[in-house]
């Protein structure tokens, strides 16, 4: 789920156009197949460089070809700051409070996942 700060520039046809255009350029390659795996469809348009608030609205990040890749889920998960860390350790990627409400734990939302935290999903 896109944080706030970044859900304007994924709503933005700018960002639209560039991801359609990418899916379609891999499709055409190699049938829309995961670039880390090889094995599975694509699923997620990740940036390389992750996107900040500060680069967010820099073309040169946020748009450009040679910062995204194709990954099926499986992979995109197993990004640094995404479901499972660094060496494939697994953590929870939310708690939910006594509302029932989910609340993240993921690193790159400034929150530090227990190790030991069973896994929910």
């Amino acid at each position: 789920m896109a944080k706030d700060w970044a859900k304007a520039f994924y709503n933005s046809p700018a960002w639209r156009a560039a991801r359609q255009s990418y899916i379609s350029e891999r499709m055409s390659i190699d049938g829309g197949l995961c670039e880390k795996c090889h094995e599975r469809l694509g699923y997620i348009v990740h940036h390389k460089i992750a996107l900040t608030p500060l680069n967010v609205y820099d073309p040169d990040i946020a748009l450009n070809k040679d910062n995204l890749s194709y990954e099926c889920k499986w992979c995109h998960d197993r990004e640094e700051g995404h479901y499972i860390g660094p060496g494939g350790i697994k953590h929870n990627s939310c708690v939910f409070d006594s509302c029932g409400n989910p609340i993240s734990v993921r690193e790159c939302d400034g929150v530090e996942p227990s190790q030991d935290a069973p896994i929910t999903r």
